[in-house]
């Protein structure tokens, strides 16, 4: 039973660095792919660039519909990997938790 309490924590952390690894990829895939977007994402319409800015941005970019209308498969792979990882990582660390508390 501790081996799979362990498993499930683990996986959680793993499945959170996840999210992070795949929002990283989808900035670098834009930026390569699609530089005129990532224009409009990294480049606010006044004020100054700030990364706290740039990540705002693209965080509501990837909650847009625009990303799954660009029909690039490996950019829709990523978002959904950075959509779903969080909500698995929560899984896993509640089950871990459940184990610890309903198991003697």
């Amino acid at each position: 039973m501790i081996i799979l309490y362990l498993a499930l924590l683990a996986a959680g952390i793993c499945l959170f660095l996840l999210s992070y690894a795949a929002l990283f990829r989808l900035a670098s895939l834009l930026r390569q792919r699609y530089p005129q977007q990532w224009q409009i994402i990294a480049e606010p319409e006044h004020g100054k660039t700030s990364p706290l800015r740039t990540w705002i941005r693209l965080q509501h970019a990837l909650r847009s519909p625009a990303l799954p209308a660009m029909g690039d498969a490996s950019l829709n792979r990523w978002r959904a990997m950075w959509r779903y990882s969080p909500w698995l990582g929560w899984l896993c660390w509640l089950a871990a938790l459940a184990m610890r508390l309903l198991l003697p």
